[in-house]
């Protein structure tokens, strides 16, 4: 198999949503920037399962293919459950569909009649530099949007102070009166 434009991508994808996969998961923070890279990395998701439709082994398709389409599924389902608040969906959903990502690189990966494994060993400075190059742009990616300190060019806002307590206004009925029911007061 020979390195077409669309295998290039598709790889280059599947190694994006590889490397980013465990940043979005781990993270205890879901903000922005967990959405941001979790919408970056479904869309990845969505082209290497729609592209995987073009690449062939001997003009059939493989369990690989049923596997894109699972995981097509899985992946709208989990965001659907990030849009209606269902969180457990939402993990399940993600986590499964990464999880079949890394069964289906270890496949791809191994098996030395796939183009990866030849690539590896024909050129492996191609596959190192084209490795790091995916990893620094996920570290961009993570670095451009992940919160970090305040921005010191802009001035901060000051915090309103409360009355201490000796400048509070005492209210006109006792303490003890906001006990009593309604009727006795």
């Amino acid at each position: 198999m020979d390195w077409t434009p669309l295998l290039a991508t598709h790889v280059v994808a599947a190694l994006y949503a590889l490397l980013l996969g465990p940043i979005n998961i781990l993270r205890r923070r879901r903000d922005r920037a967990h959405r941001i890279l979790g919408l970056t990395w479904a869309a990845s998701m969505y082209y290497v399962c729609l592209s995987s439709f073009w690449i062939m082994s001997a003009g059939h398709y493989t369990w690989l293919h049923g596997l894109s389409a699972f995981t097509m599924v899985t992946v709208t389902l989990g965001i659907l459950g990030a849009m209606t608040g269902n969180t457990r969906g939402h993990v399940l959903n993600m986590v499964g569909s990464y999880l079949g990502l890394v069964v289906a690189f270890g496949f791809a990966a191994t098996v030395p009649t796939r183009a990866i494994p030849k690539l590896i060993m024909g050129e492996p400075a191609t596959a190192a530099f084209a490795a790091a190059l995916i990893a620094a742009g996920v570290l961009a990616l993570y670095l451009t949007v992940r919160p970090g300190r305040p921005r010191t060019d802009r001035p901060r806002a000051r915090r309103r102070r409360r009355p201490s307590a000796a400048r509070r206004v005492p209210s006109a009925a006792p303490a003890w009166s906001s006990r009593l029911p309604s009727s006795r007061r």
